[in-house]
């Protein structure tokens, strides 16, 4: 028996008169956001929910949430964001969240509520509501957050760390490589510190001296994933490379859990054909 293919359903926007994103140039986001990005979040959830139906209370967090409605670039009409793909699968396999955490913007919070979803919601910069969110999870509750962050630079470590002193929680983090490759070499010697705060120490631990562009973008990102993993994480085996509408590299989507059922259920979703994996990584 063929498996079905599956596709990221289109709905109604419950609040249609509230701001769309439609990305930094305002002609729309790129079409992998739905295709990929938001596709691989709906099928883990989906892999997921015989974990979830055990547990009385289940959360979702997102400190970047954005206004929970995009438009893609050449389509007339508007998509959920990744909250609302996220409530609207959760309801769709029958274990819904009880409680749902957005950050930044009320609009996303209003379309949620539209769609009856019980929501807690945080404002201000995701380094500053994330250890509120953590506060605000309720004793033994699962919980899966996702990471989605424009670029690099807002990726800040103590996010994660704020996150990860709840015990029975999944993360799944959006890596910007594109910023990391446009920007490495000048981060080294910026004095702003560009990355510093996404991995803490890293020009401490890489021999930048005797690498090229390309080793220090890889050395970048393995004392990254390193760091996450002394949270007491696993880190699932396949990290997809999410390209652009012209083959460019975005960025990685990485999985983190204490669970390795987790993990698994990770790798098999994430590793269709059309998606590039990077290289074998040890849990």
């Amino acid at each position: 028996m063929v498996k079905q293919r599956f596709v990221l359903p289109v709905d109604p926007d419950p609040c249609p008169d509230l701001m769309i994103e439609r990305g930094p140039k305002g002609t729309g986001v790129g079409r992998w956001v739905p295709d990929d990005k938001h596709t691989l979040l709906a099928k883990w959830l989906g892999g997921t929910r015989q974990a979830r139906v055990k547990w009385p209370q289940r959360i979702f967090i997102d400190p970047f949430c954005g206004p929970g409605r995009l438009q893609v670039e050449g389509e007339t009409f508007t998509r959920d964001g990744g909250a609302l793909v996220a409530w609207r699968q959760s309801q769709a396999h029958a274990v819904p969240f009880t409680h749902i955490e957005p950050e930044r913007t009320a609009a996303c919070a209003t379309r949620l509520r539209a769609l009856n979803a019980p929501v807690q919601e945080f404002t201000g910069p995701a380094a500053e509501t994330a250890p509120k969110m953590a506060a605000a999870v309720p004793s033994g509750a699962l919980v899966l957050a996702y990471i989605d962050p424009y670029n690099l630079s807002y990726l800040g470590f103590d996010i994660l760390k704020a996150l990860a002193k709840l015990p029975k929680v999944d993360l799944l983090v959006h890596f910007s490589t594109m910023d990391l490759q446009r920007n490495v070499d000048i981060a080294l010697d910026d004095a702003r510190a560009r990355f510093d705060d996404a991995a803490p120490g890293w020009r401490d631990h890489i021999d930048h001296a005797q690498l090229a562009k390309v080793g220090l973008r890889e050395g970048f990102f393995n004392y990254w994933l390193s760091a996450v993993k002394g949270l007491d994480f696993t880190s699932a085996r396949h990290m997809p490379l999410i390209r652009g509408d012209r083959n460019a590299p975005l960025y990685r989507l990485v999985e983190f859990s204490r669970h390795p059922l987790a993990n698994k259920i990770w790798d098999d979703i994430a590793k269709p054909a059309n998606l590039e994996l990077f290289p074998e990584t040890d849990g």
